[in-house]
């Protein structure tokens, strides 16, 4: 069977969020969705897979909230449903930049289409940032973008402060996965001063989506969080797999070291993982393999 599988967000202003989560969460329940969907007094950040009659009910029903009208939704598919459950959350951001004076909803950067985005990155006065953590960009980017080495988005901030000059780097282009974590990039640089900041309009899985292969500049493959693990162009589902010790996404040269066991471990975090940490891992592989007797 083939599911569909949304991904969206919008900053909007929510403080009826609370009000909302146990609403929300009755209506998917209803229609048999699986998946997390973020609210807080920000907006709203989801991904969520069912039939695509029950997406679609779903998708219809956030767009009536007059604030969600223009909601933009990224649609893939998946032979399997990618998530086991439903969750609505109520968080303070709906992506955790850590700067609460930070507001996507009063200043963001320039738009910029998938269409465009080639020109834009092969300008030689851009700079182009990779907005993700490490271990995204390990296995897939855009050609000649900067790793800025970060663990977790918290961490972009401190990169800012002490690689970027507002005087000296003056156009700026990033992107992330969806786009969620670009808005706050892109506002939280223009409150630092930087004054031409521009990112990828729906992130990489748009631009995955629109730009045919041939003359895409994306190298590699985008992880997604969640059992997909990574897809390619068109959104294909991509080549990793798991590590289910520490969540990192794992390649076939991996899955030839000594130091991966399946549903235990991987050359990642092997070397960090206590006996305790490796015996439970084991006994959780144990009932998965029993499961699926």
């Amino acid at each position: 069977m083939v599911y569909t599988v949304a991904t969206f967000y919008k900053f909007i202003p929510f403080p009826d969020c609370a009000e909302k989560q146990g609403i929300i969460l009755e209506y998917c329940k209803n229609h048999a969705i699986k998946g997390t969907i973020l609210l807080s007094e920000e907006g709203i950040n989801g991904t969520i897979a069912g039939t695509a009659d029950k997406i679609e009910a779903v998708i219809n029903y956030l767009r009536k909230d007059e604030r969600l009208a223009d909601l933009e939704v990224k649609y893939s598919t998946a032979c399997d449903l990618p998530f086991e459950r439903i969750k609505v959350r109520l968080k303070r951001e709906i992506v955790t930049l850590g700067i609460p004076e930070v507001n996507p909803n009063e200043q963001v950067g320039t738009y910029v289409t998938p269409k465009q985005w080639n020109d834009l990155i092969e300008d030689e006065e851009t700079i182009v940032i990779d907005t993700r953590n490490s271990y995204e960009v390990n296995i897939g980017t855009f050609k000649g973008a900067i790793n800025p080495q970060t663990h977790s988005f918290r961490e972009f901030p401190d990169y800012v402060q002490q690689n970027l000059d507002p005087q000296k780097h003056k156009k700026i282009a990033m992107f992330c996965t969806g786009g969620i974590r670009c808005e706050k990039a892109t506002s939280f640089l223009l409150k630092q001063g930087f004054s031409e900041v521009y990112h990828l309009k729906g992130g990489i899985l748009k631009y995955l989506e629109e730009v045919p292969k041939d003359e895409s500049l994306w190298e590699g493959e985008c992880f997604v969080f969640d059992e997909r693990v990574a897809v390619k162009h068109q959104l294909e589902i991509g080549s990793y797999e798991m590590c289910l010790g520490c969540g990192y996404p794992i390649s076939e040269t991996d899955k030839a070291s000594p130091k991966y066991e399946e549903g235990v471990s991987c050359p990642h975090c092997y070397d960090h993982l206590t006996p305790d940490k490796i015996a439970k891992q084991r006994d959780k592989q144990k009932q998965i393999l029993q499961q699926k007797k």
